[in-house]
């Protein structure tokens, strides 16, 4: 707990409870006006840390990377499909290493030709903000409904970038400590922490499987998933691995197994419950960004307000300006170099690119990154520019979310790339076979004597009305609202029944809870 403090001295539970709820009304409020809610809670801490008199919330980076970092990267990488991921793999590595790489060299370059920061401390700060942040992207894209394959690319980058840029901001680290650094030495270590990382995280989703396999309680298999981001990311940074692609590599390969591993019941008490714990997660992460601008503008009281200004813009237009350059100009170079390749898959229109170019939202890992910085050196001098760093990377955050966060609706409604088809045709297509696929059963089923005949009959009845309804939304999408709105009513009139039923007594409460979670569960299908 003493990882989350107020300075004040404020009880640690309280404090946290307090945040919990600033930031599920912030949420509200995000949502009442309509943007996304990590830009609404960044602001309201950081409205928040400039109120005279409020306890000061200092952060401790390994909060981030122990507690917050490997349920919402699990979380992300579970639904993330497998075949989408692999086959935009390309892509995505382009994105989350060489563009890290890129960004990490022109912020460098940048610092220390704009404000003369040394090379190795623009290195650190460039390992900081290289990486894009997997919440913000996947909360903006799912918003905006960004063409599927954009969607994936965008949060398959933000999966794996965390990785490269932790891997970066450690050797610029220590290069800075202890005054040396090897180019050889850290290829060889970013391909060990890579293979490493993804390999344990294989190995504890498969043994993770086997387990679950083996137990028929879905509130303890819920329980067990909540330790399987954990099971990942500890060993693997306890073996000098990579802990972020190792829960990625678990998240994905336990995503894609679920269907075939999971009961019905562990999935619906399983979603409800990782639905909450990453709301909340997602929530203080945000909340504590803004909360830390106290102990930032204290690092950088001395230093001269005009060179902070051109600093940060300089910092922040480098960042961005080099994602832009970066995917439109390594897509017109692969048009031209591969044409082939491109014939076999077309490369996204530039107005994909451009909406791509311009989601590099900047989040929690950078500002843990940011303070896990050592305050000294090997010598025991303090490490340079520690202040001015700090400040840097929070002007990236604050700059990339918020400006791009609130512009990018605008960018992707004027070029025309949001309102994609949500699989609405898939979904009709897949239901027809499966209900043609229930009625071939019943056949096959009515030719075997021990069963009653009246029964099939009864259920082949319903499997045919409902595909002759489902023929009927696909043939007029005007009757989807009407057969949605017919049944709810009716689910309502079920609903009231029962809870007359209960007030009378004729029911028990247990009887009603089950009946209860039934109707609910038909009103979540049809939503």
């Amino acid at each position: 707990m003493g990882a989350l403090r107020a300075v004040t001295g404020t009880n640690e539970v309280e404090l946290i409870l307090v945040l919990l709820v600033a930031a599920t009304l912030l949420a509200v409020l995000a949502q009442r006006l309509n943007l996304a809610y990590p830009i609404v809670l960044v602001l309201g801490g950081l409205a928040l840390g400039l109120v005279p008199g409020l306890p000061r919330v200092a952060l401790d980076p390994e909060l981030v990377f122990t507690l917050f970092l490997p349920p919402l990267l699990f979380s992300a990488a579970f639904f993330m499909p497998w075949p989408e991921f692999k086959a935009n793999l390309r892509e995505i590595l382009l994105l989350a290493v060489g563009l890290v790489v890129a960004t990490t060299v022109a912020v460098a370059y940048v610092a220390w030709a704009t404000i003369g920061l040394p090379l190795a401390i623009g290195f650190v700060l460039g390992a900081i903000v290289s990486p894009p942040d997997a919440i913000a992207a996947t909360a903006i894209a799912e918003r905006l409904k960004l063409p599927h394959r954009l969607v994936v690319v965008l949060e398959g980058e933000s999966l794996i970038n965390d990785a490269a840029g932790l891997v970066l901001f450690r050797f610029a680290v220590a290069a800075v400590v202890v005054g040396a650094f090897s180019v050889s030495g850290a290829l060889l270590e970013f391909a060990k922490v890579a293979v490493g990382g993804v390999a344990l995280g294989l190995v504890v989703a498969w043994l993770s499987i086997q387990l679950f396999r083996r137990i028929a309680d879905a509130g303890i298999v819920t329980v067990l998933t909540l330790f399987g981001p954990f099971a990942a990311y500890l060993p693997a940074e306890l073996l000098g691995f990579s802990g972020v692609l190792a829960t990625v590599s678990a998240g994905i390969y336990v995503g894609w197994r679920s269907p075939t591993v999971f009961t019905p019941a562990t999935r619906v008490r399983a979603g409800a419950v990782w639905t909450t714990l990453v709301f909340l997660l997602n929530g203080l992460a945000f909340i504590l960004i803004g909360l830390q601008l106290p102990f930032i503008l204290r690092e950088i009281a001395d230093e001269p307000p005009v060179m902070l200004a051109v600093a940060a813009l300089s910092v922040i237009g480098a960042v961005i300006l080099v994602r832009i350059v970066w995917i439109l100009g390594s897509s017109a170079l692969t048009g031209v170099v591969a044409p082939r390749l491109c014939a076999r898959k077309p490369l996204p229109r530039w107005e994909q690119l451009t909406v791509l170019s311009w989601a590099g939202m900047r989040g929690i890992v950078s500002l843990a990154a940011a303070l896990a910085l050592p305050t000294a050196i090997a010598s025991g001098a303090p490490f340079p520019n520690r202040g001015l760093v700090l400040f840097l990377a929070f002007s990236v955050i604050l700059a990339t979310l918020v400006l791009q966060g609130l512009t990018l609706p605008s960018l992707v409604r004027a070029l025309g790339v949001g309102g994609a088809d949500d699989g609405g045709e898939e979904k009709i297509e897949a239901r027809r076979f499966s209900l043609e696929a229930a009625i071939m059963r019943i056949d096959e089923l009515a030719k075997q004597d021990d069963l009653p005949a009246d029964d099939l009959a009864h259920l082949r009845l319903r499997y045919e009305h409902a595909l002759r309804v489902l023929d009927e939304r696909d043939a007029d999408a005007g009757d989807i609202d009407t057969h949605r709105r017919l049944q709810l009513e009716l689910i309502a009139a079920e609903r009231q029944v029962l809870l007359d039923l209960r007030r009378n007594g004729a029911i028990s409460h247990d009887v009603f809870r089950d009946l209860e979670r039934a109707l609910d569960m038909r009103v979540a299908w049809l939503e």
